[in-house]
């Protein structure tokens, strides 16, 4: 995959509107670019912060890997800049907001929606791991709704493009949606994603997912002891399929076998999904998110807005070089 090259722009084309999210390291701010008044959210990284988290490869991983895929279910970068203080990823705006709120305000969701959505996510996995990248963060907070009900997967800083061994080392995510190899720090490779695929599944026909305690390691215990609780309700294929992907033996896990993805592709639960409908936007979404302007915020969560960043115009960039490629 070539790497998609978009003009170069800096800060003082866009103007800073509010807050969209917030992260370890920086924030996600709703941004007009002054020249066409066109709307983009803007990830702002402080170069500090990133260095003193240790997390200089994985951003500029991130930006590899995202600067070279293209994808109806993954969220548009549309260029990169640095300033003295941070780092900056132009991304398209999505509208609707995550899909993690309007599963809070609907408490859970039924069987058609949840499988709409679970199959817009399987082909953005599937995709990414045709190309050898492991996603490793899916979750509903991560998972955005376009302005036609469509899914975009944002945040790809803890995606890896895998070497020859299809092995990583490295402990990441969100507890609840950890595979047990990662938690056993066996080394691990695709198969992480699709198990967190039936963690989704579950969380969105449920309302919470299926592994959860008040600290991080009991959570981790109940992903290795891999019980599953399903109540009355659930759909008998949801629940073969959710059996299947929350293998803790990951060779005995669906996606994981020798006819790969297409054994969840071809899974019963997914017998009425029209695919192609899917990718080319022809299938109606369960949910079409309100919104009265492309600037419209109504989907995301309010947060305290913090005072603009002042850069004495004498101070030197000890971290410049760290991010070059930005």
């Amino acid at each position: 995959m070539a790497e998609v090259t978009h003009p170069k722009y800096n800060l003082h084309d866009f103007k800073r509107l509010i807050t969209l999210g917030t992260g370890t390291f920086g924030r996600v701010f709703l941004t007009r670019f002054r020249q066409t008044n066109n709307f983009f959210a803007m990830k702002v990284m402080k170069k500090s912060e990133i260095v003193r988290l240790k997390q200089v490869e994985h951003i500029n991983s991130e930006k590899s890997i995202i600067s070279r895929i293209n994808h109806p279910f993954i969220v548009n970068m549309l260029c990169t800049f640095q300033d003295t203080l941070n780092v900056y990823m132009l991304m398209e705006y999505v509208v609707g907001g995550e899909l993690f709120s309007h599963l809070r305000h609907t408490g859970r969701f039924n069987i058609s929606t949840s499988k709409f959505y679970s199959a817009e996510v399987f082909l953005a996995i599937d995709y990414l791991h045709q190309h050898n990248i492991v996603y490793r963060d899916l979750k509903p907070e991560n998972i955005l709704i376009n302005r036609n009900g469509h899914i975009k997967i944002t945040d790809f800083g803890f995606a890896k493009k895998l070497g020859v061994e299809d092995r990583t080392w490295t402990l990441c995510g969100t507890p609840e949606y950890l595979a047990p190899e990662i938690i056993q720090s066996k080394g691990h490779g695709k198969a992480v994603d699709w198990w967190a695929l039936g963690i989704l599944t579950y969380e969105m026909l449920q309302g919470y997912p299926p592994f959860f305690d008040d600290n991080a390691f009991g959570i981790y215990e109940k992903i290795l002891e891999g019980k599953i609780y399903f109540p009355e309700h659930f759909d008998i294929y949801a629940k073969d399929l959710i059996s299947k992907l929350l293998m803790v033996d990951r060779t005995r896990r669906l996606g994981n076998l020798q006819r790969g993805s297409l054994d969840i592709k071809n899974h019963q639960f997914f017998s009425d999904i029209n695919w192609m409908g899917l990718l080319n936007g022809t299938v109606i979404p369960p949910m079409i998110p309100i919104y009265m302007s492309q600037g419209d915020t109504r989907n995301f969560e309010r947060y305290d807005e913090p005072l603009p960043d002042i850069i004495p115009p004498d101070m030197i960039d000890p971290y410049q070089e760290l991010f070059r490629d930005f």
